[in-house]
């Protein structure tokens, strides 16, 4: 009798969560340009707090926040992460406004008030269900190189109008606009039109 009464209650909750995920797929249609709303955001926050472990969390960075760590920092931003979460960090960039969850404002309380072991353990090992890849090499010349990051993206909300400007050339570019470029210096050696 006890197993049946069991059984009933977990049937129950699994056809309630059932239509809820049914309910939620049909309200969203899973579309990846909608914004999540507060109960999204704040579950998925709590998951990600919850895959961090507290030994993770409390790592501290090992490379000085020199000066030379903040531009190696801000080189490898530019050419691996500037593509979704931009090069002032906001996620306004095509790519990040087609990601569902978009790239958070790493410029903002709940990116920077993250410890700075949980934002090398996001770069290191991605976080699942987003857009977010793990960029682990496995090398301590890999991590060394994303503990820099840390320092670059504690550093974003203060980035100067230089900063944007020497990132911008740092961007990757799409072979189209290496092949304009190239005619364009072709052109302007006399070698032809563009």
């Amino acid at each position: 009798m006890r197993f049946l009464k069991w059984a009933g209650l977990v049937s129950a909750f699994l056809v309630v969560a059932a239509l809820a995920a049914v309910g939620y797929v049909r309200s969203t249609g899973l579309r990846a340009r909608a914004t999540p709303g507060a109960l999204e955001t704040r579950v998925a926050r709590t998951m990600r707090s919850l895959a961090i472990s507290s030994r993770d969390r409390a790592r501290e960075n090992p490379v000085t926040a020199s000066e030379e760590a903040l531009q190696s920092g801000l080189e490898h931003y530019a050419d691996h992460c500037a593509v979704c979460h931009g090069n002032d960090g906001r996620g306004l960039t095509d790519f990040g406004r087609g990601l569902f969850p978009p790239p958070p404002d790493l410029r903002a309380p709940p990116t920077q008030e993250l410890t700075d072991g949980e934002l090398f353990y996001v770069i290191e090992n991605g976080i699942r269900f987003t857009g977010m890849p793990a960029f682990s090499t496995g090398t301590p010349d890999g991590e060394a190189e994303s503990w820099k990051l840390v320092h670059f993206i504690r550093r974003l909300p203060q980035v100067g109008e230089a900063d944007l400007e020497r990132m911008k050339a740092l961007n990757p570019r799409s072979p189209a606009e290496i092949r304009l470029e190239l005619e364009e210096e072709r052109f302007l050696r006399g070698e032809g039109p563009p």
